[in-house]
């Protein structure tokens, strides 16, 4: 009993300090991300140099890391819930990180606070610490509004439970995502149309795994991007579902821009979200998620 009340100043003390912090929240500076190789066969450039060392625990410097532990637990007391998992900020160019914003890569997560400095956090890379160490850490919040707070949680979820579309979908799909791609930036119709869509769902009847489907695309559009600057939606739509055309098993493709408002709950629930990550298997340009 008598370690035990020596510890609980200590404990007050770190619980006070992280009684602050929030999912989403950041510590930046000099820091350095640790995981565990494979001796035999490093794949990274700084497992490599462990491995030659003959270490099986790499490091690499990174910029600051980001608080993806729910903020719930996160101010919990270290005696109950002693652990916090961060992940580390990495640097983008300007066109990833519009990327990333606009939610079409879900291996990142946006950290607005941290925009102007092209810092994002990278999901694919996940680290557990001590709460006594986050303590130490200067607090740097990567949020300030609820709505931020909401996508960068959103975009947590995302990360572990987007569908894994089949392989002969993906091969469709190959060339709308390549279109996008190539055009998102371009100071045309397209390229306004392109900027001004909020995300892309699709629906698959009667279901994915069925011999013959029916595909329906949801380009939804941002509220506030009207028709304007030339652009045509029904134009764009025809153009881009050209570059879908039915093959296979898939006997109908279809689709409609619309805003979020003008989807009812069953269709969005019903439908699954295309990204530029779930479309690249087999495109060397991506990081690609490989498909069920």
């Amino acid at each position: 009993m008598a370690a035990e009340s020596e510890q609980d100043p200590l404990i007050r003390s770190i619980d006070h300090i992280l009684a602050a912090w929030r999912q989403g929240d950041c510590a930046l500076g000099e820091h350095w991300f640790v995981h565990r190789l494979d001796k035999s066969i490093a794949v990274t450039d700084a497992g490599r140099v462990a491995a030659e060392a003959g270490a099986d625990l790499a490091e690499q410097e990174v910029p600051g890391f980001v608080v993806v532990t729910q903020t719930c637990d996160v101010v919990r007391s270290c005696a109950e819930r002693p652990f916090v998992e961060i992940c580390p900020l990495v640097e983008v160019d300007d066109d990833r990180l519009r990327e990333i914003q606009r939610g079409r890569r879900p291996a990142y997560a946006f950290v607005v606070l941290l925009s102007a400095r092209r810092l994002v956090a990278d999901l694919d890379r996940v680290m557990t610490v001590e709460k006594p160490l986050v303590a130490t850490w200067e607090r740097t919040p990567g949020w300030s509004t609820d709505a931020e707070a909401r996508a960068f949680a959103l975009a947590l979820s995302r990360k572990r439970v987007r569908f894994a579309f089949p392989d002969d979908f993906t091969a469709l799909a190959r060339k709308l995502q390549s279109r996008m791609a190539n055009k998102h930036e371009k100071n045309t119709d397209e390229g306004h149309g392109l900027r001004a869509l909020r995300e892309i769902r699709v629906l698959a009847s009667p279901s994915w795994d069925a011999p013959q489907v029916d595909i329906f695309f949801w380009f939804v559009r941002n509220e506030s991007d009207a028709d304007a600057e030339g652009k045509n939606w029904a134009d764009l739509l025809k153009e881009w579902l050209k570059l879908v055309p039915t093959t296979g098993r898939f006997k109908s493709i279809e689709g409609q821009v619309l805003t979020l408002p003008d989807m009812n709950a069953g269709e969005y629930v019903d439908s699954d979200p295309l990204d530029l990550d779930h479309l690249s298997a087999g495109l060397s340009s991506n990081d690609g998620c490989p498909q069920a």
